[in-house]
């Protein structure tokens, strides 16, 4: 029982250290891939649909600003406030999921950023844990302007299309620094299911989430919001 015990700790050791290493690492260097891209590739291999993956890390700097904004106005308008969890939202949406068939998420940016880059997709307590875990990780080892840059860079925003670059070159033929607010607005407002609505064919529905998005954009200072956020 003895030896069990301590293979079980020095594992745990091992997991700690090296993901801790690991999300250091990545305070400093793009990601390669990340978990939902390994997902969808492997999800690939037992579909009939062609899949291409559209991926093309940029920085921060080189992505305008609004893009920034725009998906903090539609996902997250306390990011730069909490450490990670929004309390007040996950205690409403709990209490509105009790009474309701159809659940709803009150996932931060935080939250969401470590779920794509580190883990997979399913609702189950052991990978929620893991969520949380990889959260407090990237909220104590980074800045909010590095946890903000991840996100827009592997984010989902359409089937195969990753991140700011890759979604501005595929629906708009231009790059992430030539992006308007109005198209930063609608990347933002297909984030509800980007496999399915399109940011270059919009919807009447995503047509509604862009004008929402754009008047929480302006009320978050606009471009400035970007700015203030420490590095």
């Amino acid at each position: 029982m003895k030896r069990l015990l301590r293979i079980a700790a020095f594992c745990a050791l091992g997991f700690f250290l090296s993901t801790i290493a690991l999300t250091l690492l990545l305070r400093f260097f793009p990601p390669l891939t990340s978990g939902l891209m390994m997902e969808r590739r492997i999800e690939s291999w037992f579909s009939d649909e062609p899949y291409q993956r559209h991926y093309q890390w940029t920085a921060i700097e080189k992505i305008n600003p609004a893009l920034g904004v725009a998906v903090v106005a539609a996902e997250d308008q306390l990011f730069a406030e909490h450490a990670g969890f929004d309390w007040k939202a996950i205690e409403k949406a709990a209490i509105y999921n009790q009474k309701h068939k159809k659940t709803r998420g009150a996932s931060t940016i935080s939250q969401q950023t470590a779920k794509n880059l580190f883990l997979w997709s399913g609702r189950n307590w052991f990978r929620k844990g893991m969520e949380v875990y990889f959260t407090v990780l990237i909220e104590t080892l980074w800045p909010k302007e590095r946890i903000l840059e991840v996100y827009v860079n592997i984010v989902e925003l359409g089937d195969g299309v990753y991140g700011a670059e890759a979604a501005a070159q595929y629906f708009f033929k231009k790059n992430a620094a030539q992006l308007t607010s109005s198209e930063a607005a609608l990347l933002a407002a297909v984030l509800p299911n980007p496999r399915v609505y399109q940011a270059n064919k919009p919807s009447s529905y995503i047509r509604g989430r862009q004008r929402w998005i754009l008047r929480n954009m302006q009320r978050l200072g606009g471009k400035s919001y970007i700015e203030d956020l420490p590095e």
